[in-house]
């Protein structure tokens, strides 16, 4: 294959550069926001694509934030790929604040309590809602009885609550970075394209010149 790599990964590196880029955060950062500026379309459409990708990072289908990103930039006719660029938005130093305020607003609409200490037996959450996809998996093939009671806890206490209050603070986060993206983005494609148009004289005067050098030296010979 042409892009593929020849130093081949192991798995071990693959997971280490998600939790924590080659370079560093603020090197993927700059990266994403390069590769943002320069995508084609109109400053509103990609930042509606940014608009997506933010909002995203706020619901809990970890695993599937791609997907809904696209689907949600493709309905707003946003750009799909700055819609995916964006969802790193949501990375390891940003996915706890986001989870905690979820939380703490999803518990708060529905009369919830956010109990004490939740932050420190959410991971406990996640491992026995693991536990209990495996198990009732293997209960599909063995003698195993489907125990559903981590799964259930899970549900109630974190995704429900998490989905119902990432809507607000993800619309919020979202409609910051559209208004702050249209001006830069804007921006961006002025001075690239006067640059671009720039160089174009240049180049058009050079060949100008260069025709009328060959002219003169044609006419004295």
């Amino acid at each position: 294959m042409v892009f593929k790599r020849r130093d081949r990964r192991p798995f071990y590196q693959v997971v280490a550069d998600l939790i924590y880029p080659k370079g560093g955060w603020t090197r993927a950062f700059h990266y994403v926001k390069h590769r943002v500026r320069r995508l084609p379309g109109s400053p509103e459409r990609i930042a509606r694509g940014i608009w997506a990708g933010v909002f995203t990072t706020f619901t809990p289908f970890y695993g599937l934030h791609f997907v809904i990103a696209a689907v949600l930039a493709r309905v707003m006719q946003g750009n799909i790929l700055a819609a995916l660029l964006s969802t790193f938005f949501g990375n390891p130093l940003t996915y706890l604040p986001i989870g905690v305020i979820s939380l703490k607003t999803g518990h708060f609409i529905l009369g919830t309590e956010f109990a004490h200490g939740t932050e420190e037996s959410l991971a406990r959450k996640f491992a026995n809602a693991s536990a209990d996809l495996w198990l009732n998996f293997k209960a599909l093939f063995t003698d195993v009885d489907a125990d559903w009671s981590g799964l259930s806890i899970f549900y109630d206490e974190v995704f429900f609550p998490y989905m119902v209050g990432g809507i607000l603070p993800g619309i919020i986060c979202a409609s910051v970075a559209y208004y702050l993206a249209v001006p830069v983005i804007r921006a961006y494609q002025k001075r690239r394209a006067g640059k671009i148009k720039a160089k174009l004289a240049a180049l058009k005067a050079k060949a100008a010149a260069k025709a009328a050098q060959k002219k003169a030296a044609e006419s004295s010979k």
